[in-house]
């Protein structure tokens, strides 16, 4: 790995930016009712907040190929788990309440 492949305070101040960006997008995503895509949209600016740290903080973006073919298994696994679990939330019967 090179000098030139770390990154500048720059860098680590936009990706903070963002993922502050993404907090207050959580927030107002929280407080309006969109009905069964509540918990996908929760999960998709989760998800996206995570890619961000792990790519910028965890320093994968830097790394080599085995370190990134790790972490993309993981998210692999993580979106298989995802999946299964919408898919259990998405199947089930509402039942209104009298």
């Amino acid at each position: 790995m090179s000098q030139n492949s770390h990154p500048t305070p720059l860098l680590y101040f936009v990706i903070v930016m963002c993922l502050f960006v993404g907090t207050v997008v959580t927030y107002k995503a929280a407080t309006i009712d969109m009905g069964i895509w509540n918990p996908i949209v929760a999960l998709a600016i989760a998800c996206t907040k995570a890619v961000l740290v792990v790519l910028f903080f965890m320093h994968v973006r830097y790394s080599d190929k085995l370190t990134k073919v790790t972490v993309v298994a993981g998210f692999f696994w993580l979106m298989i788990l995802i999946t299964l679990s919408l898919s259990d939330y998405i199947g089930r019967g509402f039942q209104v309440a009298p």
